[in-house]
């Protein structure tokens, strides 16, 4: 009976020929993948927690160009139905030129509203996982701080290379970025002396 349930495959181990210890087996492999796969889902790792951040980064990005274009069109359907007087002047403008800041002031305004919404939608797209970002963000953020250099140390010709770490998206531009700062490091070092 033994050696109807054991076969030798040729270089593959051991094989199950009988159907009631497969069954078993499979139960035992299903809950040890169920389990694998939850602490997976608590653990983000550095590339996908990356990949994330470079998407959000993308969301902000494709929401500003659209509120710029929007603030932009209220501005101009706003400022350009109002009656103006060109002998009166507006803050010792001439109404025209003073309109037209203000419509442009209203694209900046949609310009810098854009990244905050592109955010807010984009946190409302990722809620499951919005935990375990947020603590990877802490951890790197701290790592920013710990690695990032002084900013007192900063001239016309050797200004401070991404400060914050803004444009990390990979683990290559981390690299990057972290020998951006040893050099910046070295030219002040060298400087001083």
């Amino acid at each position: 009976m033994s050696s109807s349930l054991l076969k030798r495959s040729c270089g593959r181990g051991l094989r199950i020929s009988s159907e009631i210890s497969r069954s078993k087996n499979t139960g035992i492999r299903n809950k040890s993948t169920e389990a694998v796969s939850e602490t997976a889902k608590e653990n983000l790792t550095w590339p996908e927690y990356l990949e994330i951040r470079r998407g959000k980064r993308r969301w902000e990005t494709a929401v500003t160009v659209p509120c710029s274009f929007l603030g932009f069109a209220g501005g101009v359907a706003y400022f350009g139905s109002l009656e103006t007087d060109a002998t009166k002047p507006i803050m010792g403008l001439d109404p025209l030129f003073f309109y037209g800041g203000c419509t442009i002031a209203c694209m900046g305004l949609g310009y810098l509203l854009g990244p905050a919404i592109g955010s807010a939608c984009w946190r409302m797209t990722h809620r499951r996982t919005l935990g375990l970002i947020e603590a990877k963000d802490r951890e790197f953020h701290k790592r920013i701080v710990r690695n990032r250099v002084d900013p007192t140390a900063q001239s016309a010709t050797n200004p401070v290379p991404d400060f914050y770490g803004e444009k990390i998206g990979s683990l290559h531009q981390y690299r990057q970025w972290l020998r951006d700062q040893a050099r910046f490091r070295r030219k002040a070092r060298f400087s001083e002396e």
